[in-house]
């Protein structure tokens, strides 16, 4: 009898996954019927590629940022760490620097942010909600001070870069898959994904079992903050300026729903990259409906808005039973 309480509790939490990546499949496909039967122009590969290539940037952000959660930690600045390497990037250019190298500093002016928060958060043991919340406002200002007015007049060949595709496939959206991949890989295939999960769910239990969770730590603030660095330079060449006041603006909140909404617990030690890119992709499908049928932008932030309050309901429910599955495992 103990034998199969304890199959049930370790099949248990895969289960639950598994319903919760299901309901939120379910619901993707409830979202296409609609919009496609709603309007013609919505199921057209036209608009699908149009999806993926707004997608792409929270995607490249989205997949380090998830790992992040679940280790136990956050990152609140993740837009404003787009807006400013966007604006670092082009503004480089325009004094003349070749485009590849000034979008490396763009991911480089990322990175720094995110040693800065690895020293304050992983470091020092600061809150990483207060410090990135922080740096939030920081780094617009900072995005602010170096460009006061938007930056454009880019090279062609960067444009290019934000525009053109590989067999029909956009450049970005080829980055994105890339990204998401060495995501996936690392999360599930690797000790360092093992470790993440560990970090997240008992870090005391990880630290007295071998993982250095202080290099854990340190190794995913760097990579988020890289991330929203390459996001900052993927969105230059795709719009073709940088607003330091708007670039990126509100990306945070995008990328955190997206993350819960597939199935990463906040509190860390839970999720998966499958549920993370169907959250990125529901919620860009979400906006996008809702733009083509007219539906004022105030409306589709409420909906975002709505979403992630649903996407804490259902991480509260998941922890819940987690907690029962716990209980129902350990021996009386």
């Amino acid at each position: 009898m103990a034998e199969l309480t304890a199959r049930v509790a370790i099949k248990a939490p895969d289960l639950r996954r598994g319903m919760a990546t299901n309901a939120l499949l379910i619901a993707f496909a409830v979202l296409v019927l609609f919009f496609s039967l709603s309007s013609d122009v919505f199921f057209t590969v036209g608009n699908f590629r149009t999806v993926l290539l707004q997608s792409a940037l929270t995607l490249v952000i989205v997949t380090p940022f998830a790992l992040l959660l679940m280790a136990g930690y956050v990152d609140l600045s993740v837009g404003s760490t787009v807006g400013l390497s966007a604006v670092v990037s082009g503004w480089t250019m325009l004094q003349g620097v070749a485009w590849p190298l000034a979008a490396l500093v763009g991911v480089l002016t990322g990175l720094v942010v995110g040693l800065v928060h690895s020293w304050l958060v992983v470091i020092r043991g600061l809150s990483p909600i207060i410090v990135t919340l922080g740096t939030l406002s920081a780094v617009r200002g900072l995005s602010q001070i170096v460009a006061p007015d938007a930056l454009y007049g880019f090279p062609e060949s960067f444009l290019d870069f934000g525009t053109a595709g590989v067999l029909g496939v956009p450049i970005l959206v080829i980055i994105a898959v890339v990204v998401v991949t060495v995501g996936v890989v690392i999360l599930n295939w690797t000790a360092t994904g093992k470790h993440i999960l560990a970090t997240g769910g008992n870090p005391e239990a990880a630290r007295v079992s071998g993982v250095n969770i202080t290099r854990i730590g340190i190794w995913l603030f760097v990579m988020t903050g890289a991330a929203a660095g390459l996001g900052g330079v993927m969105l230059a060449a795709r719009v073709g300026s940088t607003p330091a006041a708007t670039a990126g603006l509100g990306l945070e909140m995008a990328v955190l729903t997206a993350a819960l909404l597939g199935g990463v617990a906040f509190t860390g030690g839970r999720g998966t990259m499958r549920g993370v890119v169907l959250g990125v992709l529901f919620l860009a499908l979400l906006q996008n409906g809702l733009t083509i049928l007219n539906v004022p932008p105030s409306w589709s932030v409420a909906a975002q808005g709505t979403v992630l309050v649903l996407a804490a309901f259902a991480e509260k429910l998941a922890g819940a039973q987690a907690g029962k599955v716990r209980s129902a495992a350990t021996p009386e």
